[in-house]
Order: C-alpha cells, then sequence, then structure tokens
C-alpha cells in the first residue's frame, strides 16, 4: 500500500452520467427526476469494480453512496464525508465502531444545518470510535469548490489540512 498521498488513487464516479449544472437547485432537480434511489445507486455499482480496502469519500449528495458503501460494505478502511451526512438508520445497519470517518461541513449551511445532517453527524460521532466533526464558519454549502461564488480558502485550507492528516496513517 501507497505511504505517501502523491501516490494515492483516486475514483471518482460521474453520479449525474456527464449532466453539468451551474446550480445547487438544477442538480437536485434532475436528481429528483431520475430519482434519489437511482443516484444513490450508480455510486453503489461503480463500487463493485473497486477494491474493497478504500476510502470512500462523498462531497454533498456524493455523501449518500459514500456512507452507504462505507457502512455497509465490508473492507473499508476510513470515511470523509463533505457537507453532508445522513441518518445511519437509513441504511439498515449501525456505523461500524472502528471505521473512522470525518465529517466536514459549515456552521450555518442551510443544507448542512436546516435538513438534518449535523443531527446525523452528532449521532454517527456518538456511536463510532474514531470520528471527527469539523465545522467551519459560514453558512456556504460547497465551500471547498474554488470553482464557484461559495468557496472559502480559508476554510478549504483547514479542510485540507485535516483531511490529509486524516489518510496520512491509513495504509
Amino acid at each position: 500500500m501507497p505511504t505517501s498521498l502523491e501516490k494515492r488513487t483516486v475514483h471518482v464516479p460521474d453520479l449525474y452520467e456527464g449532466h453539468v449544472f451551474t446550480t445547487i437547485q438544477d442538480g437536485m432537480a434532475y436528481v429528483k427526476e431520475i430519482g434519489f434511489d437511482e443516484m444513490l445507486e450508480r455510486g453503489v455499482r461503480v463500487a463493485h469494480e473497486l477494491p474493497r480496502d478504500i476510502v470512500y469519500a462523498g462531497f454533498s449528495l456524493g455523501v449518500l453512496p459514500a456512507q452507504k458503501l462505507a457502512q455497509t460494505r465490508k473492507g473499508a478502511i476510513g470515511t470523509l464525508l463533505f457537507y453532508s451526512c445522513v441518518p445511519t438508520a437509513m441504511f439498515g445497519s449501525p456505523w461500524p465502531a472502528e471505521l473512522p470517518v470525518q465529517i466536514h461541513g459549515m456552521e450555518a449551511d442551510p443544507y448542512f444545518v436546516d435538513e438534518g445532517d449535523l443531527e446525523a453527524a452528532r449521532e454517527l460521532l456518538a456511536s463510532a470510535n474514531q470520528a471527527e466533526l469539523f465545522l467551519y464558519p459560514g453558512d456556504q454549502h460547497m465551500f471547498a469548490d474554488s470553482s464557484l461564488s461559495s468557496y472559502d480558502a480559508d476554510a478549504t485550507a483547514l479542510l485540507l489540512q485535516r483531511v490529509i492528516g486524516f489518510l496520512r496513517p491509513i495504509r
């Protein structure tokens, strides 16, 4: 297994199958059109082609397949959840207590705070032995994406530092 982050392989499934949206609302309209279950299963299907001993990571809606796979597929070695978290009960099994997880979101992000993700994150933390929740000042959803107006350079720098610290000891 690689010992440096530079040698890691990252797999990024295209859950939107080439569709690109300029707003969260447009992307969510597409998801409603195809169905949340289909979006979740697209991520799960891709995982069948991947090794089992991997770190799952998800951003926003991509958290659903990442969290489901980490929680239910044997062999996960870590989990990174960005801007979202869902109740562990959604996937019919408890969080694996020994599976390390980091959850990142902004403290006033209406999607993260008002839609129950923060509450779900706190529930997950209570059931895991190696879990961290990081709340950043601000109210933006996808704050680490430099192509968006929601980008926050300071929060992103801290997020990257924390993620690298999380990944470094994972073999």
